[in-house]
């Protein structure tokens, strides 16, 4: 099961590189971030007829998560627990039935900036109920992975100025602390668990020629459980995604599983 997920920043904007990727790559499931629409106006039929199982968590203009599956899905939920009066759709779950069955957690964890703020506040305690969540799935003793833009950069090797990071939201250390903290419940970063050393980004910012220059950052993550980690065949980032025609500010990362 090769499973990616790719914050695409618009599926309005980016639906023709989109579909080109799945063409091309094929992915059992693409979890999708940032697709800025709501549920009704995602374009299902476009992704059914690619022969894709289609889930939204939508929102108008901002956020919205999706999964596309080859395979069946199965017990969708939609929101993040632990705050009913949170309307910011950053979360979808989903078990999806190949030769094993794995939940697939799809996530769009907040920005946080300025911080400090309200918006920090807010990454902070979305994080919060992202551990609480983390220690449930845990408990299951099932196959189960969280996937997505976490906006985090885990440690400065994630990013190729880390001086420039010094005081975003997406490298303080009470982000940073938050991250690890639910790692140490005893998840597997996949990336980190296959390729050492710095040098690997998968977000690269529309200004200053980020691209060309290889400023990078590190932000998009896979967390396995035990179980699903001892399913992990590889991990990688699809790099040349983004220097296609129109590309998202991120890339695809991958997880292939035996399942």
């Amino acid at each position: 099961m090769q499973i990616a997920t790719f914050n695409i920043n618009g599926i309005k904007a980016r639906i023709g590189a989109l579909s080109d990727w799945l063409t091309e790559q094929t992915p059992d499931v693409a979890i999708l971030q940032e697709i800025k629409s709501v549920d009704e106006n995602f374009p299902r039929d476009h992704f059914e007829d690619m022969g894709y199982n289609v889930e939204t968590h939508g929102q108008k203009s901002f956020n919205g998560v999706a999964i596309l599956s080859k395979l069946p899905l199965e017990d969708v939920t939609r929101g993040l627990p632990g705050d009913d009066a949170d309307e910011q759709a950053r979360w979808i779950e989903a078990t999806v039935v190949g030769r094993r069955a794995v939940r697939i957690c799809g996530l769009y964890l907040p920005n946080g900036n300025p911080a400090p703020g309200p918006k920090y506040d807010y990454k902070l305690a979305w994080m919060e109920r992202l551990h609480a969540r983390a220690v449930e799935l845990l408990k299951a003793e099932e196959p189960a992975l969280m996937a997505g833009d976490y906006n985090v950069i885990p440690q400065d090797i994630d990013a190729a100025r880390p001086d420039a990071w010094r005081k975003d939201a997406l490298a303080l250390p009470d982000s940073r602390a938050a991250f690890r903290r639910i790692l140490n419940l005893g998840y597997t970063e996949a990336f980190r668990a296959r390729v050492q050393g710095p040098g690997h980004y998968s977000f690269w910012d529309y200004q200053a020629g980020a691209w060309n220059k290889n400023d990078g950052i590190r932000i998009d993550h896979f967390l396995l459980t035990p179980q699903c980690a001892d399913l992990m065949r590889n991990c990688w980032i699809e790099t040349d995604v983004r220097g296609r025609e129109k590309p998202s500010d991120h890339v695809p990362v991958w997880v292939d599983l035996d399942a």
